[in-house]
């Protein structure tokens, strides 16, 4: 569905008008597209405190050059040598001369390291660093994006430099993530990493689900098309049009996860949960069905799948599992008592099973967390309420499935394997939640 009010701020009397009643004024995102693949502009390298990190040759990789007299595409702070407070002063020097040239939908990526647990000095530190560039992407407006980025190795933070510091995490921003040890898978074709790869994403036949699996082609992969049988056109359509092959399944049949195998004799390298389905209600007004439906097909599915395609070997070494949760399981939402009880425990079984299955099956785990996105459903909510949830983050707009598509294909990257337990929020920054 159209958002008319962003279209109106993109004109000169929509401009004058919001600014003068004091009413946001989003800026149209810039997003991927085979035509514009990267951002427009150069990279500032900052550095606060002492960094013992070698970022040139991975930042030379992102695509970005060092930024010249014209506004910066993009600015990248390195403040893993912070450990103390008096360090904090350099990450405001560092940044406070150069934010206004940061140019419009551009990226700004704070390097954090990660907690030290015997140096109570150089937690608080860290620690101030979340506060600070969640802080920053509230302030900084124009489609900019900050996320802070913990690590110990450049090398292990390639594809997600790439990712942020590209148009695909046009809704992405506020986030902290955290990377371990490298796990070097290399992709053999960069325009097409998952090339000779099996994803299977579940829910695929419309919406974000159809989204996912259209980005996931994109990038090279074999996509198998799950959906209800109910929805067999809808499926087919998409598996045809993406030269992959459509699973007519029920995911909360008992035998889901032995079908699926039994289906990909070859195995699975890629496992998208993205089906799920709402039945709204207050809790005093819930019968007992509306709770059971919701908590079987959005957590209960998934953990019996998960647990089959693990066990049985299905899910190759060095696979990717890239669940959905949803900022109403880390925030809650009045009316959804069940959906954000689902998504919450998507949440638990990643943080839970990521070190496990990354241990002893080889496959990382994380989750995405959609916000508001414009979709069928969202545009059936009414209108107050929706343009509340438009207007209710730091980009004040919704975002759009392509957004949850690129984030999961990052995820679902070779070279992410050292990203796991993680759960992105891809909300343009609700002010809903942490």
């Amino acid at each position: 569905m159209a958002d008319r009010y962003l279209r109106f701020t993109g004109t000169a009397p929509g401009r004058f008008l919001t600014h003068r009643l004091g009413l946001p004024q989003p800026a149209a995102l810039t997003r991927w597209s085979p035509e514009r693949p990267g951002l427009d502009g150069g990279l500032l390298h900052l550095t606060a405190g002492r960094s013992a990190l070698d970022l040139a040759p991975v930042l030379a990789r992102t695509g970005l050059g060092p930024a010249g007299s014209d506004r910066a595409a993009a600015a990248v702070l390195d403040a893993t040598g912070v450990r103390d407070v008096e360090a904090l002063a350099e990450v405001h020097s560092a940044l406070h001369p150069v934010v206004r040239s940061v140019a419009s939908s551009g990226r700004v990526v704070v390097l954090g390291a990660p907690l030290d647990p015997a140096d109570h000095h150089q937690a608080a530190a860290q620690q101030a660093l979340e506060g600070f560039t969640r802080s920053l992407g509230k302030e900084i407006g124009r489609g900019r994006t900050v996320n802070l980025v913990r690590l110990t190795e450049a090398a292990a933070a390639e594809s997600t430099l790439r990712f942020l510091l590209s148009p695909k995490s046009a809704y992405v921003s506020g986030q902290v993530i955290e990377v371990g040890a490298a796990r070097e898978t290399t992709a053999a074709d960069p325009e097409r990493p998952l090339a000779g790869r099996t994803a299977l994403v579940t829910g695929a036949a419309r919406g974000i689900g159809e989204a996912v699996a259209e980005t996931l082609a994109r990038d090279g992969a074999r996509v198998v098309v799950l959906d209800v049988p109910q929805a067999e056109q809808d499926a087919r359509r998409v598996a045809e049009r993406l030269g992959g092959t459509a699973l007519l399944l029920d995911m909360t049949a008992a035998d889901a996860g032995t079908r699926i195998a039994e289906a990909l004799p070859d195995g699975l390298d890629v496992l998208i949960h993205n089906a799920g389905i709402t039945r709204d209600r207050r809790l005093v007004n819930m019968p007992s069905e509306r709770w059971i439906s919701v908590l079987e097909v959005n957590l209960a599915s998934v953990l019996r799948t998960t647990d089959a395609l693990l066990k049985d070997g299905t899910l190759k070494r060095g696979g990717r599992i890239v669940a959905t949760a949803s900022i109403a399981g880390l925030a809650g939402n009045a009316g959804q008592t069940n959906y954000g009880a689902s998504k919450a425990g998507v949440v638990g079984l990643v943080r839970s099973l990521a070190p496990r299955a990354l241990a002893e099956h080889g496959v990382a785990v994380n989750a995405v967390a959609p916000g508001f996105i414009e979709t069928k459903m969202t545009a059936a909510v009414p209108l107050f309420i929706r343009e509340a949830g438009r207007r209710m983050n730091s980009l004040a707009q919704g975002g759009l499935p392509v957004d949850v598509a690129e984030t999961t294909a990052w995820l679902a990257h070779p070279a992410s394997g050292a990203v796991n337990g993680q759960v992105v929020r891809v909300c343009g920054q609700s002010l809903l939640g942490a």
